[in-house]
């Protein structure tokens, strides 16, 4: 008998464990083992948010963050890309010249050779793909590091960029085609980015319902039901009163909606596909990878291609939002802004560690950050020694980070 309450009492802290209050012990045990999660994020959003509307109200009103969210999505889409290659514990140092030549690209097959736009568009992802194919095949074929060869690239591909633009140096889109309209005016209908914004939490509960059903399956314990319907029913709440707000202005852009529904996309991909498994394999141990099976080349190859195609995808989403092509794009702090967002969302640049939404999260950090500073009117040299101190930061957190997972696991 006495055994029999001593399992019930056992079962019962099981329960308690998976609970609201097991959830925070878990989050507050996952910090203290060096694994910070989106906290760094959260905390920096307040801080510069409170920070900027002391300095210039202006920063918190919604037409302002609209057009945040305007700027957000050409950058992040670059970010994105940058994720998968820093996942391999590599890197693409030509993310910034990729997008100028993209828009390059747009612009003579567009306006000077008469292409449609969609056409255009395909043919400058076709650029990107076939650079990223470029530097994975020297590194697989020939070890030339990417650091070397990405840097190569850059030179290469800005050159690239000036011979296609010619001496005028930049080509006018047409102002009112959609394109144009896409990256500068259109906003979602107020009741359709209402309903938008309940997808997440819906999605949320629908996996939720799935695990537990699985690991009741296996007779696993559960999560409870309080954790489950707290994160789904918060994340709603987020996201309805920040639509809320942004529809007392413009509303929330369609372009930040496109770039949004590629994260939840390339998420999907990174955690629930043998690809997205295979990423994180390579990124934490290469040759462990290689011995159980993993065709680390072909990993290598897939991720550089999607890395350099979102990255022209993001010229191209650039280039909409100026309405012009010009020797400029892709140029000054674009890389330093891509790279840094994918760090600063969570993304480790020693591999193995990171997420799609990390390129979401930092992207906003680091635009909200750009947004702020031009509303002060600052000069571009304090702006990019300030942007270069953020980025600094991001990489001292997640290296000490890293010493305190390794710590732990030593211990």
């Amino acid at each position: 008998m006495s055994d029999t309450r001593k399992i019930d009492r056992a079962d019962s802290r099981v329960r308690e464990d998976t609970g609201l209050a097991g959830a925070a012990r878990g989050f507050l045990d996952q910090v203290k083992s060096g694994d910070l999660g989106i906290l760094p994020v959260i905390l920096g959003l307040v801080v510069i948010a409170v920070v900027f509307t002391w300095l210039n109200p202006i920063f918190m009103r919604p037409q302002n963050l609209t057009n945040l969210l305007f700027d957000a999505a050409a950058v992040g889409l670059i970010s994105l890309g940058v994720v998968f290659t820093l996942m391999l514990g590599e890197i693409d140092l030509s993310i910034g010249s990729m997008s100028g030549v993209a828009s390059a690209i747009l612009g003579v097959l567009w306006v000077n050779a008469g292409v449609p736009w969609p056409l255009a568009i395909l043919a400058a992802m076709l650029a990107g793909a076939v650079t990223g194919f470029v530097y994975a095949s020297l590194l697989n074929k020939f070890g030339m590091p990417s650091f070397v060869s990405t840097l190569s690239g850059l030179l290469a591909l800005l050159g690239l960029q000036l011979y296609l633009l010619g001496n005028s140096g930049s080509i006018n889109l047409p102002y009112q085609s959609f394109l144009i309209r896409f990256g500068q005016t259109m906003v979602m209908p107020g009741w359709l980015s209402y309903l938008v914004a309940l997808l997440p939490g819906i999605v949320i509960f629908a996996l939720g319902l799935q695990t537990r059903q699985r690991r009741a399956d296996a007779n696993l314990s559960v999560p409870a039901w309080s954790v489950l319907i707290v994160k789904a029913a918060g994340l709603t709440a987020i996201l309805l009163i920040a639509v809320w707000y942004l529809n007392l202005g413009r509303g929330v852009p369609w372009m930040f909606l496109f770039f949004a529904v590629l994260v939840a996309g390339m998420e999907y991909v990174l955690t629930r596909t043998k690809f997205g498994r295979s990423i994180f394999a390579v990124g934490g141990n290469r040759e462990a990878a290689r011995r159980a099976g993993i065709k680390v080349e072909r990993i290598r190859i897939y991720c550089f291609m999607i890395c350099s195609t979102l990255a022209a995808m993001g010229g191209v989403l650039a280039a909409s939002r100026l309405a012009s092509a010009s020797r400029q794009a892709g140029t000054g702090d674009v890389n330093l802004n891509a790279i840094a967002a994918a760090v600063i969302g969570g993304t480790s640049l020693f591999g193995g560690r990171g997420s799609a939404w990390s390129a979401l999260l930092g992207v906003i950090v680091i635009q909200a950050i750009s947004n702020g500073l031009t509303l002060l009117n600052l000069s571009s040299s304090l702006r990019y020694m300030i942007l270069g101190a953020v980025l600094a930061l991001a990489v001292i957190v997640d290296s000490l980070a890293r010493q305190s997972r390794a710590s732990n696991g030593r211990a």
